[in-house]
């Protein structure tokens, strides 16, 4: 019986459609393993999306023995980093584990406990590790700071190909050993903003998904998985100069809605 193939037209419309109003790269990974790419090689300011790469770097690190998820930060004034996140805002002398550090970064994109993980991982380590991945046109390139680079900073890049490249590596066991590859997972299940890929996901006990979200000034960028009865699907959405954010969540959500209708994965929500 010959294999039936993906129409991924749908997903196309979606795309065209969101391409009126600003610049969008998606990349799609369904369950048969077929790919969809709309300026997939294209590099977007990654935003926070970076922290994955920094996530999988740290993991293997502790599967080498240089690292144990309960090892311990204590906060102090040189941590302290503006943007997303609760930690700028508590006191310092807060004893965090390793563990709470990647979760608060992850689950609520918390940017002093990012910098904190790219101090103790270092930047050179991670971008290696980014392009062992198959990561060739991303990098890591500065600390968060919660604004877009300065003219004499370089900033945080990704292509949607390369972080839907991270995120099959993860589920596949393949980033780390298969029990930090697991961690991973269950760390971007922790995910709390549900305005992007899973907008549209019907709640149910046998549909599980996670992601890390990116944003700042004109960018809103999601990367993650849907995982389902039917199959998995890997998504990563990246967009740019849309009128506000709240616009751009919209966008992720349609093309996440349409790639789920597009695979059969999931028959998605119609309402919002």
């Amino acid at each position: 019986m010959a294999k039936m193939t993906t129409n991924w037209s749908m997903v196309e419309d979606v795309v065209a459609q969101a391409s009126e109003s600003g610049t969008v790269g998606v990349s799609l990974i369904g369950p048969d393993g077929a790919a969809w790419s709309h300026h997939g090689d294209r590099k977007f300011g990654a935003a926070s999306t970076v922290k994955i790469p920094i996530m999988v770097e740290i993991f293997r690190q502790i599967d080498a023995g240089k690292r144990s998820l309960d090892d311990r930060h204590v906060t102090s004034e040189a941590d302290m980093t503006p943007g997303s996140g609760v930690l700028v805002n508590m006191h310092q002398g807060l004893e965090l584990t390793l563990n709470d550090l990647i979760y608060l970064m992850i689950s609520i994109s918390d940017n002093m406990a990012t910098n904190i993980l790219i101090r103790m991982a270092e930047m050179e380590p991670v971008n290696r590790t980014m392009h062992d991945l198959g990561m060739k046109n991303s990098l890591l390139g500065r600390e968060m700071k919660g604004r877009p680079a300065a003219a004499d900073e370089q900033e945080n890049l990704a292509t949607p190909n390369d972080y839907a490249v991270a995120i099959r590596a993860i589920l596949d066991g393949a980033a780390a050993s298969r029990a930090s590859c697991d961690a991973m997972i269950a760390m971007l299940e922790k995910q709390q903003n549900h305005n992007r890929i899973s907008r549209y996901l019907p709640q149910h006990s046998a549909i599980r998904w996670g992601s890390k979200t990116g944003s700042i000034t004109g960018v809103t960028n999601d990367a993650g998985f849907i995982l389902a009865p039917n199959g998995r699907l890997i998504i990563a959405v990246y967009c740019e100069n849309f009128p506000d954010q709240q616009v751009g969540e919209q966008v992720i959500g349609d093309i996440s809605r349409a790639a789920m209708a597009a695979t059969g994965v999931v028959g998605p929500l119609y309402t919002s």
